[in-house]
């Protein structure tokens, strides 16, 4: 056991080892550029054809990811394939690939164990496997484990499993994949030892667990920290709205204090393959144990509830100016998730132009990072951006802000829209067309 582990730590010292990198998005493509950067050959693998074709091209297909970056890759080394076979070559495979909810609000396993089984037939002796897929405690020795020794190997002697949750904040100019402190829990070990010495090569701070349990649990806590956080704050807001408060304000002075607060702003729900879908995976796995998490599930209502508070902001404002949403035109600003990205997964913005059209409203958007609605597993829009110019913003009934993105020009937009549903706190000056949302 010692020599294989021993040599496969050397091959990772060295920067001898091929690293295979498998689903080359969000979290899989900024990785591939990091061990890329610093030497290491990187091989793609991922199931889609057209990215694969588009980064062999030197072509990004991430707008905060630059083609240059890619093509400058693919000059140094990187190739991306669709073959599977091709993981044979690789000393370390890392696994990014989704997990979402299905649609019960239940973990879709399906794209980890799918991609476990494509890899398990060419795995071999000394490769290490780790997984950064959010998901609920015990995956990687559920799922992971006995796959990867279906063929005869032992895990902690001549393959190593590690479980390392990704983090990853797109349009975040603080932080890059080296300077994010990189949690890792091993199966074993010396899983863990090959593990560190993967990651060390590449991340600044490497922090290890004791198990893949508890490395799976801090992914979750984190960002169930920060879904309950904004459900409070999402709740805070509507009893301040009633009471004739701006939550912005409240929340910009409770700020000041220099202990024991931590800033979270309202906004018009949950976005992103993160926050609105990794508090599911822990409540759902309690149940296994007898166990309800009341203040997780509670949460999740809160910020559920936000876009229909959006509608019911809208109607009100339409309804002052003699409107009613059926047969009013009416502007999404900002349809990703969240702002200056144009990632539009779980974006709330997209539930409320459900909403609105359902109620017989005419809705359109402007997104200077999204300029045509993309194709989407369950929401269908036959749209592109607007562009923003001052007839534009006065030919709709209403428009509200839901993406604050820096690009936008929000003077053109107080001057000339008739009726502006804020859900960001961008104006915070009152004026008779602007409602808080």
């Amino acid at each position: 056991m010692s020599g294989i582990k021993q040599v496969s730590i050397a091959e990772f010292k060295n920067k001898e080892a091929i690293i295979g990198i498998v689903g080359l998005g969000y979290v899989g493509l900024p990785l591939m550029l990091r061990y890329n950067a610093i030497g290491f050959r990187v091989l793609g693998i991922d199931i889609d054809e057209a990215k694969v074709l588009k980064l062999n091209d030197g072509l990004s297909y991430i707008e905060h990811i630059p083609s240059e970056k890619i093509a400058s890759a693919r000059q140094s080394g990187f190739e991306a394939t669709t073959d599977f076979r091709r993981v044979s070559e690789c000393a370390a495979l890392i696994l990014c690939v989704p997990t979402p909810l299905n649609k019960y609000r239940e973990p879709d396993m399906s794209f980890v164990i799918d991609t476990t089984n494509a890899i398990k037939p060419y795995l071999r002796e000394g490769q290490i496997v780790s997984l950064e897929s959010t998901t609920y405690p015990g995956t990687t020795e559920e799922e992971l484990l006995p796959r990867v020794q279906e063929g005869g190997l032992v895990v902690g002697e001549s393959i190593f499993l590690v479980y390392s949750p990704e983090r990853e904040d797109p349009g975040n100019l603080n932080f890059e994949t080296r300077t994010i402190p990189k949690v890792i829990g091993g199966h074993t070990p010396a899983c863990l030892e090959v593990g560190v010495a993967l990651y060390e090569q590449a991340i600044d701070q490497v922090v290890s667990v004791s198990s893949t349990k508890a490395a799976e649990m801090t992914k979750l806590l984190e960002n169930i920290h920060r879904a309950v956080n904004i459900g409070l704050v999402n709740e805070m807001k509507i009893v301040a709205d009633r009471m004739g408060i701006d939550i912005f304000e409240v929340v910009d002075a409770a700020a000041t204090k220099p202990f024991g607060f931590t800033a979270y702003y309202p906004g018009p729900g949950l976005g992103g393959h993160c926050i609105p879908i990794d508090p599911f995976y822990l409540t759902w796995k309690a149940r296994e144990y007898g166990l309800h998490t009341r203040f997780i599930e509670l949460s999740g209502e809160v910020n559920q509830a936000m876009p229909e508070y959006v509608l019911g902001k809208l109607m009100d404002g339409l309804n002052d100016n003699g409107k009613a949403v059926k047969g009013s035109k009416v502007l999404v600003l900002g349809i990703a998730y969240k702002k200056n990205v144009d990632d539009m997964r779980e974006s709330p913005s997209v539930e409320i132009m459900e909403l609105i059209e359902a109620k017989g409203g005419i809705v359109a958007y402007s997104d200077p990072h999204v300029p045509v609605f993309p194709k989407m597993r369950e929401h269908h829009f036959e749209l592109s951006s607007e562009d923003l110019t001052a007839d534009t913003l006065a030919s709709f009934d209403a428009v509200i802000l839901a993406t604050d993105h820096d690009k936008f020009d929000y003077e053109l937009i107080k001057q000339h829209a008739t009726l502006i549903v804020d859900s960001r706190g961008k104006y915070r000056a009152p004026a008779p067309h602007i409602i808080k949302a």
